[in-house]
């Protein structure tokens, strides 16, 4: 390991970043001195400025990546090496405005019928169920049910923050139901290795093929079932600061966005072209 690649890991550690965070970073800069074939501390304004070029023009990046390299490598210079005037010249990109895919309840009901394991059921209606993303679920232990209290505990997610989101009482047998299957001792949804979780991306391409195999016209990911949280507990009545809390959430603006896909709000009461059939007959 260089000392420079050595330096900037423990920037990111004493500011308690979190691994997966640290690994992008570190893969974002490499990618970055790999592209010019230069250590990066030779690397200025100009190379970075076609840098994100090459990510536009012909790499043709996503936003969640290009947004990525453009945080770590405003933290190698202004952190790492200490040149504030170079991150002057690293611009943000503007962020695409999607909506969330949402399914309706019976699409989910065929969609899980399609996850044939039970081990992947359980995974993705925990997700469903409590609103995780797909690395809390995989982070969940044995201890983190609380079957007294009736509540999930969520440890270090996004931000580094804990919180709590309810267990219902259906989850909870489904968990019975797969613990009696799979006796699992430490984290709930072990991997290959008993002393590993389930691995991120192998949940993720279970869900890709369910929602091939269920024959969906919607694309289904690990974080569509996130989103199905949310959205049908809008369309039930549950109000905005209370998903807020649930999601984890900072922003209650992260939330708003449910707002624009729930049927709820997108379905007045009262049909305006109903109404103007109805005055002119």
């Amino acid at each position: 390991m260089s000392s420079l690649r050595h330096r900037m890991i423990e920037d990111l550690r004493v500011r308690n970043y979190s691994q997966n965070t640290i690994n992008a970073y570190i893969r974002c800069v490499a990618s970055f001195a790999s592209h010019f074939g230069k250590s990066p501390d030779m690397l200025g304004p100009k190379h970075i400025r076609d840098y994100q070029l090459f990510l536009v023009k012909s790499k043709r990046a996503s936003w969640a990546l290009f947004n990525q390299t453009v945080c770590a490598l405003r933290f190698f210079y202004q952190v790492t090496l200490g040149r504030d005037g170079t991150v002057e010249h690293i611009a943000f990109p503007r962020r695409e405005k999607r909506l969330p895919v949402v399914l309706s309840v019976g699409e989910l009901r065929v969609f899980f019928r399609a996850v044939e394991n039970l081990k992947h059921r359980t995974v993705l209606m925990t997700m469903y169920a409590a609103g995780l993303r797909v690395s809390e679920a995989m982070n969940l232990c044995m201890t983190d049910i609380d079957s007294e209290r009736m509540l999930l505990r969520i440890r270090q997610a996004k931000g580094r923050r804990d919180r709590y989101v309810p267990l219902s009482s259906t989850l909870l047998n489904i968990l019975r139901e797969y613990w009696k299957a799979y006796r699992p001792e430490s984290w709930l949804f072990p991997g290959i290795s008993p002393d590993q979780p389930l691995s991120v991306s192998s949940v993720q391409k279970v869900c890709s093929q369910a929602g091939r195999k269920a024959r969906l016209s919607k694309r289904v990911t690990t974080h569509t079932m996130r989103h199905c949280f949310a959205t049908h507990l809008l369309e039930a009545g549950t109000d905005l600061p209370t998903i807020q809390l649930l999601l984890g959430h900072r922003s209650l603006s992260s939330t708003a966005t449910y707002l624009h896909v729930s049927t709820r709000t997108l379905q007045p009461t009262t049909s305006l072209l109903e109404a103007l059939c109805a005055e002119s007959s």
